[in-house]
């Protein structure tokens, strides 16, 4: 599998560490920043790089997920989940890291490197992808949902007022 990874200052360590684990458990990983460390780096397009690559990769048949670090992983969420077609999910313990695959079809996790040894970090992160999603029909109604809302800025009968028009 070809997995995305992204970043900011705070999970650079995690970042290598994981990046380092999934080559040798035999996925292809691309790294899409940074590189290097800079307490003053901005993680908004480390981590939409990374959602974009995996939404082109599965548009394209590639078996890709994405994983997306930061001192909590709440901005890297954010960011990740702006990008169209992506599902991203904070994860904080093997539970929420099944539960994105199984039940939501995640294809990208965000963590807190703050908040966890790296360890328990390889643990979600294999949990995830190791995960299927169970396809239930309630799980996918709500995606697709949640994809009708994300291309028209409402949910047909379902009582969402839409959204403002942009100018």
């Amino acid at each position: 599998m070809r997995i995305h990874i992204a970043t900011d200052h705070a999970g650079l360590d995690f970042s290598q560490h994981l990046q380092q684990h999934l080559r040798d458990n035999g996925h292809e990983v691309l790294d899409h920043g940074p590189t290097e460390y800079d307490a003053l780096d901005d993680y908004p397009a480390f981590c939409i790089n990374a959602a974009s690559a995996v939404v082109r990769d599965q548009s394209a048949g590639v078996e890709a997920l994405g994983v997306v670090f930061g001192g909590s992983g709440n901005g890297e969420q954010i960011a990740a989940n702006k990008v169209r077609g992506i599902r991203a999910a904070l994860v904080w313990n093997l539970s929420t890291a099944k539960l994105a695959r199984e039940h939501n079809d995640a294809n990208v996790i965000s963590i807190g490197a703050r908040q966890h040894s790296v360890d328990e970090v390889i643990s979600f992160i294999d949990a995830f992808i190791a995960e299927p999603f169970t396809a239930e029909e309630r799980h996918v109604r709500r995606i697709a949902q949640l994809a009708e809302f994300e291309e028209t800025g409402t949910i047909s009968g379902k009582g969402v007022d839409a959204l403002p028009e942009r100018d």
